[in-house]
């Protein structure tokens, strides 16, 4: 399990794209080939950003729930929205596609927070 730590603002150019901060790209180093999951949140207007690792494991205790329950149903379709694969480029940005940067209402600068396993992707006047 990986923890990350830190706040960070940025701003993101015309076509969505920030540069990841230094200090949070080394912390994702050991997953950084493996790519990432990038998906509204459910309960927050931000957006999450899933090592596919923690995204995997996610997906395995959440294929656990019963589908036939109804509450179960309506959570998995809100929690699996809009959900896209995303990688940081040679560079160190990560391009959040536009109907995400929508859905979150980021506009150019942005705060990208630590959430322990997962990091946050908001726009810097909704975060503050």
């Amino acid at each position: 399990m990986i923890n990350f730590i830190g706040t960070y603002e940025c701003k993101a150019d015309a076509k969505g794209r920030f540069m990841m901060p230094i200090s949070l790209k080394k912390q994702l180093a050991p997953v950084l080939q493996d790519g990432f999951v990038l998906k509204r949140s459910v309960f927050q207007p931000c957006l999450e950003l899933y090592p596919m690792i923690e995204w995997n494991a996610m997906m395995t205790r959440i294929n656990k729930l019963n589908r036939f329950n109804k509450k179960n149903n309506d959570f998995i379709r809100r929690f699996t929205a809009g959900v896209k694969t995303v990688e940081i480029d040679a560079n160190g940005r990560l391009l959040i596609p536009k109907d995400l940067i929508q859905i979150a209402g980021i506009s150019k600068e942005l705060t990208v927070s630590s959430a322990i396993n997962i990091i946050e992707i908001w726009d810097k006047q909704q975060y503050e």
